[in-house]
């Protein structure tokens, strides 16, 4: 890495005066200067480190976006602290447990009642503005310099069941993918980046960094508010993944008058309506996007790029204004490098690893993913066309060998059938070798017959695009859409391929017809 460090720079001295953090809840909007968060997050730093958080000590964070999660973050970045990020949508409660599972010192909870005298190491995260309060203005700590091999953050995989599996986050992983990601995209002055995604995620917070660095707007709120946020703040770029666009797309042509009805004029307006006038560009990644989504999204003039990358690679390829290829995800960024296997399997080099292995995972799964040389198997299957942009067809586990020998990989199927508007989500089984049976999260809350009908239709379109061994001969429509909530989704919007499997396995082995309910 030739350039200087994103995370020194950071920690070394306060950011360029003139440029804003936000803060968006239903209930309004609160917003400060970088300069008064840098400041805020160096006296909470010292009251940290009055309780004893030291260099390489972890502080656990388990609470949705906001203010308080950005200053601890920031504050443990100036103490060379670690910080470990809790899934509010995976972590029902701050359990004590944690502090022992996870080695922390202290964790700091949006759930008051987790927050017990008997429990002094979780704390309220109301505590957070009071310790920062507490300490003289112009007070700092003593100054960190990290190498590239030193830890910020432990990052907790999205695995569909049991513990997560756990690996840390080193800064030269976070340089290089910050370096390469202002190259591309050139973040400045006139820009508003909009994060609602979990914090708990560190890609989430790398655009706090990046607005800290080179200076830039940022606004953070949930998903929950994202939709009315984007109408007020008017950003610049919109980071989400592939669900939120699909879901604004069916907004924006409800809007116009429906796929059919609206006209290019009347579509182009409703997504600025949604998502302001000032958008440079969308950013989407961490699961699939369709290709009807993209185009969709580049008809009404807001350019969408795709990307591609795992909890143990970060940001591997993307799509940018200088290298775009829709269909792919990008071209391979400086300082990575994507190795295929004789399957097609990609492994991926770096110049600098996020880490060597996991902390924390199941025995054997350390080494099946991590190699002695450092390289991560990804288990996606992908190919470069010969312009050098990557193309992923699908995870290694999900393709079928049935009885016969033939293999299919399933995920180009699911998505020819999400391109009803009556199929929100479609994953595909095989459980007897023989036949696929498909089970399609529907768009809506209720399916009627002509939601049916519709699903019907569009099994019948999915079959005449594939060859005779990639025919779903059966169709289960799940009782109710795919949610987080439920657990069929993770926070990332991706199918759990396992737990829809174990909701639905009877309905799966049932061959009552061609499209049946639950």
């Amino acid at each position: 890495m030739t350039e200087p460090s994103v995370i020194n720079h950071i920690v070394a001295g306060p950011p360029a005066a003139g440029h804003r953090i936000s803060f968006f809840r239903l209930g309004g909007i609160e917003t400060l200067e970088l300069t008064e968060l840098y400041e805020r997050a160096g006296r909470l730093a010292l009251s940290l480190r009055e309780l004893g958080i030291a260099r390489g000590e972890r502080i656990g964070i388990l609470a949705a976006n906001c203010l308080e999660w950005m200053l601890l973050d920031l504050a443990a970045l100036r103490l060379g602290a670690v910080t470990v990020g809790f899934d509010p949508a995976k972590f029902a409660t701050a359990d004590p447990a944690l502090l022992d599972r996870y080695r922390l010192q202290l964790l700091f909870t949006d759930r008051p009642d987790d927050a017990r005298p008997d429990s002094p190491r979780v704390r309220a995260l109301g505590d957070v503005v009071r310790m920062a309060a507490e300490q003289a203005s112009g007070r700092v700590p003593p100054p960190v310099v990290y190498t590239p091999d030193d830890v910020t953050s432990l990052k907790l995989t999205s695995g569909s069941t049991g513990e997560p599996k756990t690996l840390t986050a080193g800064v030269g992983s976070i340089d290089s993918d910050l370096l390469a990601v202002q190259e591309m995209f050139a973040h400045g002055p006139d820009d508003n980046l909009f994060v609602f995604l979990p914090l708990s995620v560190l890609q989430q917070r790398y655009w706090m960094y990046s607005a800290l660095r080179f200076g830039h707007d940022v606004t953070i709120s949930t998903y929950e508010a994202a939709f009315p946020a984007l109408r007020q703040i008017r950003p610049t770029v919109v980071m989400g993944v592939p669900g939120f666009f699909e879901t604004a797309k069916k907004h924006i042509e409800a809007q116009a008058g429906g796929p059919a009805s609206g006209s290019d004029d009347e579509a182009r307006a409703a997504a600025r309506r949604l998502f302001g006038d000032r958008i440079r560009y969308l950013w989407t990644g961490s699961a699939p996007a369709s290709a009807g989504t993209l185009k969709f999204f580049d008809s009404v003039g807001l350019p969408i790029f795709e990307g591609y990358g795992l909890n143990e690679t970060c940001i591997v390829a993307k799509n940018h204004p200088g290298a775009h290829r829709v269909g792919s995800v990008g071209r391979v960024l400086p300082g990575k490098q994507v190795l295929l296997d004789a399957e097609g399997v990609i492994h991926v080099r770096s110049d600098h690893p996020v880490c060597r292995g996991y902390e924390q995972a199941p025995p054997g799964v350390s080494g099946y993913v991590f190699g002695a040389d450092g390289i991560v198997r990804t288990n996606d299957i992908g190919h470069f066309d010969e312009d050098g942009f990557l193309y992923i067809r699908g995870r290694a586990d999900d393709v079928i060998v049935q009885d016969n020998g033939r293999k299919i990989v399933v995920r180009p199927i699911e998505e020819h059938m999400r391109t009803s508007p009556a199929i929100e989500e479609c994953v595909v089984f095989c459980l007897k070798q023989t036949h696929l049976v498909a089970v399609v999260s529907p768009a809506g809350d209720t399916v009627g017959p002509e939601e049916e009908k519709a699903i019907t239709e569009q099994l019948a379109r999915t079959n005449a695009a594939f060859g005779a061994e990639e025919q779903i001969r059966e169709v289960v429509v799940a009782r109710g859409r795919f949610t987080v909530e439920n657990g069929l989704l993770t926070s990332q919007l991706k199918p759990r391929r396992g737990r829809i499997l174990d909701t639905y396995r009877s309905a799966v082995n049932d061959t009552q017809g061609s499209v049946h309910a639950a």
